[in-house]
């Protein structure tokens, strides 16, 4: 019965609203203490728990720096860098971001850039720049979006060319079922033409944005 001690804690933290994370932490501790374990067993358990599972921890070290980073004028700097930049327009920034974003996926780097990290904070901002420098009016969703967009086809049609992601495993799992037996190189290589293309497409359509943003002058 007394392992069931840290069930009470839990209890009494919440009511007492103390820390959730504190909480739990005595929680545990209470309940491998009553079971009769060493501390240092214990202490080992948090520990490889906390290594296990660290890619869920680092969101929470990840976004309150780049919220500190946009209080204290990220965006703004962004915005003034761009507009510095003589012949940067929306088109040309989002393809040099496409083409980086493939490139870092391909090497497995899916988790380098991405909505939250790169996206709101930078890119966002210095495509509205360069947009506003092309006549766009200020203050729409169309050319957030677009950098957004970017963003996802650059990482999805990239990091198939990394041979240890989840989708190329995926796929070989699902193939060897249908009793087809393919190597995950193979796999990897034949996803180079298709990044390729989404690269000539998606750059396209930047271009052509451009394009429209000039004649629209």
């Amino acid at each position: 019965m007394l392992v069931l001690a840290g069930i009470a804690v839990i209890v009494a933290g919440f009511l007492l609203r103390f820390n959730p994370l504190l909480v739990v932490a005595v929680s545990a501790l209470v309940t491998g203490l009553a079971a009769g374990i060493d501390p240092l067993a214990i202490l080992a358990a948090f520990g490889k728990a906390f290594n296990a599972n660290r890619f869920v921890s680092a969101i929470y070290i990840v976004l309150p720096v780049i919220g500190l980073l946009e209080r204290h004028g990220l965006q703004e700097r962004a915005r003034s860098a761009i507009a510095g930049l003589r012949g940067a327009t929306v088109g040309r920034l989002l393809i040099g971001y496409l083409l980086f974003r493939q490139i870092t996926s391909a090497l497995g780097l899916t988790s380098i850039a991405g909505p939250a990290q790169s996206v709101r904070p930078l890119v966002a901002p210095m495509a509205d720049a360069a947009a506003e420098r092309q006549g766009v009016a200020p203050g729409g969703d169309a050319i957030p979006a677009l950098a957004a967009a970017t963003d996802n086809v650059g990482l999805f049609f990239g990091e198939d060319i990394f041979i240890a992601i989840g989708s190329i495993l995926l796929m070989k799992g699902v193939l060897e079922g249908y009793g087809i037996a393919i190597q995950p190189l193979h796999l990897s290589l034949w996803a180079i033409p298709t990044a390729i293309a989404a690269l000539l497409i998606h750059g396209g359509r930047l271009w052509w944005l451009d394009r429209r943003l000039a004649r629209a002058k």
